[in-house]
């Protein structure tokens, strides 16, 4: 009897910036939302099992902002939860700006270099999602 492999991949459309700040996240989402013109609002903390096993599900601050016209969606969320980090191999990583949905590469640049403007952001790159290993903590 021969075997039969399935591979999934996950599909990962989306854009990924990460941020270095000393703030709190409502201050970051205050200058974002002062420097970019948006419209950032928390929303109910985002549940992830990061630790298989453990009872309690890790709870991560998170803001979203949509732009009507193109259906484009905005996630802020912290990289430090309740029970550890969404992303562990990033501990250098205070938040991540998530981009959902189609945003050209003039406005993508745009957002990068004004959220690098903003005086107490000291960095935000542009990451590729592929290449991080706890990836799946990210779907939502």
């Amino acid at each position: 009897m021969t075997k039969k492999v399935l591979r999934f991949e996950i599909d990962l459309d989306f854009i990924l910036i990460a941020i270095n700040t000393p703030l709190k996240d409502y201050r970051v989402c205050h200058f974002i939302n002062k420097y970019l013109h948006f419209d950032l609002y928390k929303m109910p903390d985002l549940e992830v099992d990061i630790y298989q096993g453990m009872n309690e599900p890790a709870l991560f601050s998170i803001y979203h902002y949509q732009w009507e016209t193109t259906e484009t969606d905005f996630y802020f969320i912290a990289n430090k939860g309740s029970e550890g980090y969404l992303i562990p191999e990033m501990r250098e990583v205070d938040y991540f700006f998530m981009i959902k949905n189609f945003i050209d590469d003039t406005d993508l640049n745009t957002i990068i270099s004004t959220l690098n403007r903003i005086p107490e952001i000291m960095a935000a790159v542009k990451i590729e999602p592929k290449k991080i290993k706890s990836r799946e903590n990210l779907l939502f």
